[in-house]
């Protein structure tokens, strides 16, 4: 007799860092849509409300914890049989001018977000490049396109989620595998509220720049325009396309300001072209 969870065609999702904010609504929305949900999160009791769905699968996981990493994919796959979409949603932001930023809480950042993004990452891709099939989604932010000040370690850790995102559509589309990095703007969840750290020892110096923009960001916390029961729909309206988009940028404040980046960096290459051009050797 075949097992159910392999008989049952419906797309099982993993989704970490489904507390709160985008992945949470992600949870909801994919189970509204049919689709079966691994809910993971550092502490499981904040998934209470998925807990009775026959659909879900709550893990615990951090994902700066191999040992949680590698439970969560083999719960998963025993009780699925298999995973289809990949949700790279865990993360989180530390403000701080870059001559501001404590060692520690850079590096445990990184750690979170792009060591973690990248164990979990490869701990699903074996099981997808068996069944030539999966898709990887990675939810990067409008700070892995554009540099803000006092922002330039967050930025840093989503940059590095664009680039690696970019190399891994290339290495996995022959296997049937997509890749989608998702550039959300600002979005009504904790990221700037009670998830954000900043630095203990604010520079003076840095006040107009780093600390202004700090301040904007935390006074605007509950107010973001960016909606994520809208993020979540959007996010699985890419999934499902049968031409996913590589960037996925969401909101009209991320839309406008990476509108504007890409101008002034296309016109900054054009006043430097003939200075690029001249160093090859001639001829």
């Amino acid at each position: 007799m075949p097992n159910a969870a392999t008989t049952d065609r419906s797309p099982v999702w993993l989704i970490s860092g489904c507390s709160t904010g985008i992945g949470r609504e992600l949870v909801r929305a994919v189970l509204d849509h049919g689709h079966r949900v691994v809910a993971t999160a550092r502490n499981p009791d904040s998934l209470a409300e998925f807990a009775d769905h026959r659909d879900v699968l709550i893990a615990t996981l951090d994902v700066t914890d191999p040992a949680h990493i590698a439970a969560a994919v083999t719960a998963a796959e025993a009780r699925f049989g298999r995973i289809d979409v990949l949700v790279n949603n865990a993360g989180y932001g530390y403000l701080s001018a870059v001559e501001e930023g404590e060692d520690a809480e850079v590096r445990a950042m990184f750690e979170t977000n792009v060591f973690g993004l990248i164990n979990l990452t490869k701990a699903v891709l074996p099981g997808m490049r068996a069944r030539r099939h999966g898709h990887v989604v990675n939810i990067s932010s409008m700070g892995g396109l554009i540099g803000f000040p006092g922002i330039g370690y967050y930025n840093a850790t989503k940059f590095a989620v664009e680039g690696l995102s970019e190399a891994l559509a290339k290495e996995c589309a022959a296997l049937g595998i997509r890749v989608t990095v998702v550039e959300p703007g600002p979005f009504r969840t904790d990221w700037a509220g009670r998830s954000l750290k900043v630095p203990k020892t604010p520079i003076a110096d840095y006040a107009e720049t780093a600390g202004a923009r700090r301040a904007t960001v935390q006074g605007y916390s509950g107010t973001q325009p960016g909606d994520p029961v809208r993020a979540a729909r959007a996010i699985i309206m890419a999934v499902e396309a049968p031409n996913p988009p590589l960037h996925l940028v969401l909101g009209r404040v991320a839309l406008d300001q990476v509108d504007a980046k890409i101008d002034e960096f296309k016109a900054e290459m054009e006043s430097w072209r003939q200075v690029a051009l001249d160093t090859d050797y001639p001829g």
